[in-house]
């Protein structure tokens, strides 16, 4: 049976995680990871997908990126996820799947939601109680969204009012790891990726639903994404 299309709607940001066939590992060594950017960042470009912020884990990789156009996060995880396939089935003499099927991802509702997904994603290595503090850990994306790294992401708007000046973005940016993510907020977003369903209220689910006249989270990695 053939997969149903996937839907994206230009202009929104979305949550996506993309994960290792049975949870196996994605990456051996820094050049791997090192080499995942590479290629996110050059497919990212040649797509018109602006990224936000990423967690690269062992295991899978968590992005926040806007759409372009209604196939470019498609078209752009699909070649991210072959090239890099590639390298390592060439690096380690390796056959068979990497990946597990197809990316999950969920819209984000920006003015309530999308900075809590940037500390969800970059606190998962302190969820996973692989580091104490998301500053330790070298492969995410808060080294320059909280410490100015210089990086090829695109400061989302919603980052971007966090302060007029750069300095205050990132000290302002820093204070919101001073509080702990709430439980809700946590399931909300865990939810919404297990079902590709927005991250967002109903009044936001029925606005999509209206303005774009799709089906919302329907049929797990396979099913109809806005």
């Amino acid at each position: 049976m053939p997969r149903r299309p996937r839907h994206y709607i230009p202009g929104m940001t979305y949550h996506i995680v993309k994960r290792g066939n049975n949870r196996s590992l994605c990456f051996y060594e820094p050049a791997d990871q090192r080499q995942y950017l590479e290629i996110l960042a050059s497919i990212s470009k040649r797509y018109g997908v602006p990224v936000h912020a990423y967690c690269l884990m062992s295991n899978h990789v968590h992005i926040i990126a806007t759409c372009g156009d209604v196939d470019s996060i498609s078209r752009t995880m699909r070649v991210v996820g072959s090239t890099y396939a590639l390298y390592i089935n060439q690096k380690y003499q390796r056959t068979g799947t990497l990946w597990e099927g197809r990316h999950r991802a969920s819209v984000i509702q920006s003015s309530r939601h999308l900075l809590n997904c940037y500390l969800y994603v970059e606190q998962n290595p302190v969820r996973a109680l692989m580091v104490k503090h998301p500053a330790d850990y070298p492969w995410s994306s808060y080294a320059c969204n909280a410490q100015g790294e210089p990086s090829w992401l695109t400061e989302h708007a919603e980052y971007t009012a966090l302060g007029i000046s750069k300095p205050g973005r990132l000290a302002a940016y820093r204070q919101l790891f001073n509080t702990p993510l709430e439980d809700k907020e946590l399931e909300l977003i865990r939810s919404s990726l297990r079902s590709c369903a927005p991250v967002g209220d109903k009044a936001f689910i029925n606005d999509l639903v209206a303005r774009h006249g799709a089906r919302i989270g329907y049929g797990g990695d396979g099913g109809i994404k806005i």
